[in-house]
């Protein structure tokens, strides 16, 4: 059953789908945003008073980071040595950050466009520390649009 058309969304339960693959281990995602550059016009009005105009720009390209327990699955790890290796055409790949309700149904996508790894972290390894280990793995993208 999907939400009441008034009813907001708790930002709980997420996943990557990349390649038609979806990844729903992911723990945090951040850097959704949607941007683009301001043009500033200084002009002049009709009477004759300087005024500032904003028009806007071109899109900027974006970043999301996403977050996961450490597992065996090694997808993040392939995607990032596409990338490292200069694989680009494999690397860039079209995907989506996905949102599912409290019953698992998906109610709000983010496509990305043009997406490739540009880093992939390992969380701290600490003797005698009881935490999750986690990987950090942060996209790149050439734009982001609500679907």
């Amino acid at each position: 059953m999907a939400l009441p058309e008034m009813d907001t969304s708790v930002g709980h339960s997420f996943g990557l789908e990349i390649d038609g693959i979806v990844i729903k281990q992911i723990s945090e995602v951040s850097g959704l945003k949607m941007e683009q550059d301001v043009i500033d016009l200084p002009q002049n009005t009709a009477d004759g008073k300087f005024m500032r105009k904003k028009l806007p720009g071109r899109p900027k390209p974006g970043e999301v980071t996403l977050s996961r327990g450490l597992t065996n699955d090694q997808s993040f790890e392939k995607w990032a040595k596409d990338a490292q290796f200069g694989k680009m055409k494999d690397a860039r790949k079209g995907g989506a950050i996905i949102v599912y309700d409290f019953e698992g149904v998906a109610i709000k996508r983010y496509k990305l466009h043009n997406a490739w790894p540009k880093s992939l972290e390992i969380g701290t390894l600490k003797a005698g520390d009881a935490t999750v280990l986690m990987e950090k793995l942060v996209i790149v993208h050439e734009g982001m649009e609500p679907a």
